[in-house]
């Protein structure tokens, strides 16, 4: 434990240049976030080695690396930040009625086309002055395998890119905090009167033309793992980027899309859209509102969380 005469020494920039340090994993890019040259920050992490005796970041050909004393500091370095940002806002707090500020969201599209309208409304209402940024996420593949796919999502939660994020994800690491908004199956999209609806047996799923979401342009998805496990497969002829996209090319052809069924259900009226159950079962994905602990300090983004969490409250 340190000192009083230790504590005197730390100063709030330290603190700051360590959890700058660790989002960055590399001290040009935390100097030139922080506005310093590389020699301050170094010379900032020197100051910190010392009085916690211990390396805390090690250097590789590539950046550096938090110590296991380091990760154990990084969560509560970061309330520590969050909660002096707090208390020096503590002056103007936050009321939504006359707030100005602007809130980032992300989401995959298929979320997002389901979020838009009710939380544009609710905001019009409760939050007359407050602006919204939709951004579009997308799930990484290949070289973040390891670290799961929204990995690169979460990273830009802990940039604060983003001020919360709305994703498919079970657990979430524990420096975030989630909120479950509703949980999302998967159906059969196709447009009305297509064979399918007649007859919906995994023969004529299988025989049938197929169109997939996927933003890289690979043919292969979950419903192609599935079926190889039960000794079938399918013909996937066209791969579009996005959900919404999918929904006008199957309203327009025989093709069949597995697509989330909240957002078939919202467009079916107006596409001439028919769904049906997927031919094997499948769990179905939660989606939650994820923000990191320390963000959720900000009166503002708790505030958000609320507002999201009641637009799905019936969903859940």
């Amino acid at each position: 434990m340190l000192n009083a005469a230790q504590l005197a020494r730390i100063d709030l920039n330290l603190l700051v240049l360590f959890h700058v340090v660790c989002d960055e994993g590399h001290v040009g890019r935390a100097a030139g976030r922080l506005t310093l040259t590389a020699s301050a920050v170094s010379h900032g992490l020197k100051r910190l080695r010392h009085l916690l005796n211990d390396p805390l970041f090690l250097r590789t050909p590539k950046g550096v690396v938090p110590t296991a004393r380091a990760l154990e500091l990084r969560e509560p370095v970061a309330e520590i930040l969050a909660r002096v940002q707090g208390a020096l806002g503590a002056a103007a707090p936050f009321d939504p009625r006359t707030s100005t500020r602007r809130f980032v969201l992300g989401a995959p599209d298929a979320v997002l086309a389901s979020l838009a309208s009710p939380l544009l409304a609710r905001i019009g209402t409760d939050a007359p002055h407050i602006d919204i940024a939709l951004v579009q996420l997308l799930p990484q593949t290949h070289e973040l395998a390891k670290e799961g796919p929204w990995a690169q999502c979460l990273h830009s939660l802990e940039h604060r890119e983003l001020d919360i994020a709305l994703l498919p994800l079970r657990a979430p690491p524990p420096r975030f905090a989630a909120s479950k908004l509703y949980d999302e199956e998967f159906v059969v999209a196709m447009r009305k009167g297509h064979p399918f609806a007649r007859s919906r047996s995994e023969a004529v799923f299988c025989a049938s033309k197929h169109l997939l979401v996927s933003h890289r342009g690979d043919p292969r998805g979950f419903v192609d793992d599935a079926l190889e496990k039960r000794g079938r497969k399918r013909r996937v002829v066209l791969t579009v980027p996005s959900f919404v996209m999918a929904l006008d090319f199957v309203a327009q052809s025989d093709l069949l899309a597995a697509l989330p069924r909240r957002l078939v259900e919202q467009h079916a009226a107006r596409l001439g859209l028919a769904s049906a159950a997927l031919p094997f079962k499948r769990k179905a994905d939660p989606v939650q509102a994820v923000a990191t602990k320390a963000a959720l300090r900000d009166a503002g983004v708790a505030w958000l969380m609320q507002v999201l969490g009641s637009l799905f409250a019936r969903a859940k």
